[in-house]
């Protein structure tokens, strides 16, 4: 694992990634890559298929510039430039194609493999708050939100990638959250 650590705020609609994705950024004065595929729906009033590809790269892209950044700040301030905080990542892009559009192009599957082991930890935000609704949202029945959780879950464990689930209120999640970021940083890079 390289620096900057790259924390992912991860899981199904409606946990409160953003908030608490801004939140942990602010905690630890770490940047924040927001999700790109909000500001491509609230700008075009949609997502579909053909608009994968290209939400995932410029998702990436602005994850790499801020990544690019921590590097040029690293060891001028202490504790500045050691990790960066996203609002999604790689891997729930191929997620929501495969779920909503039954397929993700092979390039773009491809890329996102390889990205989600760059991740130093996934914040795995659980259902167990009540749904927001939201013009973007798909699932709000709790079968759909159960069937969400388990493939974000299934994606992390089938992977081996590091993960933390974080649960509970709203208080509780930005307590756990915190403390997780803080035992992983506290590890460095190993």
């Amino acid at each position: 694992m390289t620096f900057p650590l790259r924390i992912a705020v991860y899981g199904p609609e409606s946990t409160g990634k953003t908030t608490l994705a801004r939140r942990l950024a602010a905690h630890f004065s770490a940047p924040l890559v927001e999700e790109y595929a909000r500001e491509f729906w609230d700008a075009r009033g949609g997502i579909t298929a053909a608009d994968i590809p290209g939400i995932a790269r410029e998702q990436w892209r602005r994850e790499d510039a801020a990544a690019a950044e921590c590097h040029l700040v690293r060891d001028k301030l202490p504790g500045e430039g050691k990790w960066l905080v996203c609002d999604t990542e790689a891997l729930t892009t191929v997620l929501w194609s495969d779920l909503l559009y039954g397929s993700t192009p092979e390039d773009i599957r491809q890329e996102s493999e390889r990205r989600a082991r760059d991740y130093a930890l996934y914040l795995l935000l659980d259902i167990d708050v009540p749904f927001a609704p939201d013009p973007q949202r798909c699932f709000p029945d709790e079968a759909g939100r159960r069937r969400c959780r388990d493939i974000w879950h299934g994606a992390l464990e089938s992977r081996g990638l590091p993960y933390v689930w974080i649960r509970g209120d709203w208080a509780a999640r930005e307590r756990d959250a915190i403390a997780a970021v803080k035992a992983r940083l506290a590890r460095g890079e190993t």
